[in-house]
């Protein structure tokens, strides 16, 4: 991968984060949605617990993890996509230790 490359996909998933807070909303307009941390695709119907900040953050059914983003958010909701996410957001090697930035 290049290194224009890499920095689209940093970027895209540096900023497809801030959709995993106060969903609720967005996750009730979606069909789809995604959890970047166990990776499972599935119908927001699934999601029986949320957090109480502002309109509600989904937590996800299948790991308990705050990590959910909807396909209203406008980034794929593909095992791909979730895959970059997680490597961002929850690898620890020392590349990404800008990623809370």
């Amino acid at each position: 991968m290049n290194e224009t490359k890499k920095l689209d996909v940093a970027t895209s998933v540096k900023e497809a984060h801030k959709f995993c807070r106060e969903n609720r909303l967005a996750l009730e307009q979606s069909s789809v949605c995604g959890c970047f941390h166990c990776l499972k695709i599935y119908p927001p119907k699934e999601i029986t617990e949320w957090l109480s900040e502002g309109c509600g953050t989904a937590l996800c059914p299948h790991c308990g993890i705050d990590s959910v983003i909807a396909e209203s958010s406008g980034y794929p909701i593909t095992k791909e996509f979730l895959s970059e996410m997680n490597k961002y957001w929850f690898n620890e090697s020392d590349e990404n230790t800008d990623r809370k930035a």
